[in-house]
């Protein structure tokens, strides 16, 4: 009987006895207790223990009679019951630790992401866990490599959201265009990104630097909350400019830019980059 062949047998989760009579029995077969355990080495004190494992998995075949006999699930039928086994048991450990460690886990730490990509893949990552809704702020640039993932989230019957900083096409996402896109791209010196996956969770930062970009990413209620709330208000902001345009923009100037001088934080052109030592783009 190889040792490698046992040893294989363990990596599909045998014991070594019954590795050995599983191999014992595809040598000659069908055997009685007994005779398994001589043409194995299995000592008789375990042999029918091991075997009765064996049945009830439903790897080896027992016949009713005296003295009972057994036989092997031949190899092919073995494998492939053990691959549909170990499949459904990976399954129902992704969706039990899905919902255990990952959330546990996470709602109170903060973890900071460096590079567009790595921040890219974390927001897609975070549409893909969403059950009800997805909220974006977004430039074009980023929402088209985001959009498998959009796209997919829709056709689970989410609710897709998206303010776009430019023009954008989305026939599947409920569109809302950013007014003063260019202004705002130009005074900032540079894209960011909001993602907020079922108000549960969020993904924020900047995304137009490559490999210095920086983005936080949080399950924290006490950041979560607020995150996701900025992206309600340019909603809301968005609204009121569709039904009062005229009267808004009298009193603050065309696309509101007498609000945005009085609030902006930094005169123009000193860009995110600035801001965080970073360099230029």
């Amino acid at each position: 009987m190889k040792p490698e062949i046992v040893k294989l047998l363990q990596d599909l989760n045998f014991t070594e006895y019954e590795a050995r009579a599983y191999l014992a029995l595809l040598n000659k077969s069908p055997l009685s207790g007994y005779a398994v355990s001589l043409e194995s080495g299995v000592p008789r004190s375990k042999i029918y223990e091991v075997l009765s494992g064996l049945v009830e998995r439903g790897e080896v075949l027992v016949s009713h009679e005296e003295p009972s006999l057994y036989t092997p699930l031949p190899p092919q039928e073995l494998v492939r019951l053990k691959k549909r086994r170990s499949e459904a048991s990976l399954k129902a450990a992704e969706m039990a630790l899905e919902q255990y460690s990952f959330v546990s886990s996470n709602r109170e730490n903060i973890w900071n992401i460096t590079g567009t990509d790595a921040i890219l893949e974390r927001a897609a990552d975070t549409i893909r866990r969403a059950d009800t809704r997805v909220l974006l702020e977004i430039w074009p640039e980023e929402a088209l490599l985001l959009e498998k993932e959009l796209r997919a989230a829709a056709a689970r019957g989410l609710d897709v959201l998206l303010v776009v900083y430019g023009e954008l096409d989305f026939d599947f996402a409920q569109v809302y265009p950013h007014d003063s896109s260019e202004e705002i791209t130009q005074e900032y010196g540079g894209r960011w990104i909001v993602v907020s996956a079922d108000d549960r969770e969020v993904v924020a930062g900047i995304v137009s630097l490559g490999a210095d970009s920086r983005a936080a990413w949080t399950m924290h209620p006490g950041l979560v909350i607020p995150i996701t709330e900025v992206i309600v208000h340019d909603l809301y902001i968005y609204e009121l400019m569709q039904a009062h345009r005229e009267t808004l923009e009298a009193t603050f100037g065309p696309n509101l830019i007498e609000l945005r001088k009085r609030y902006n934080a930094g005169p123009n052109g000193y860009s995110i980059a600035t801001r965080l030592g970073l360099g230029g783009q």
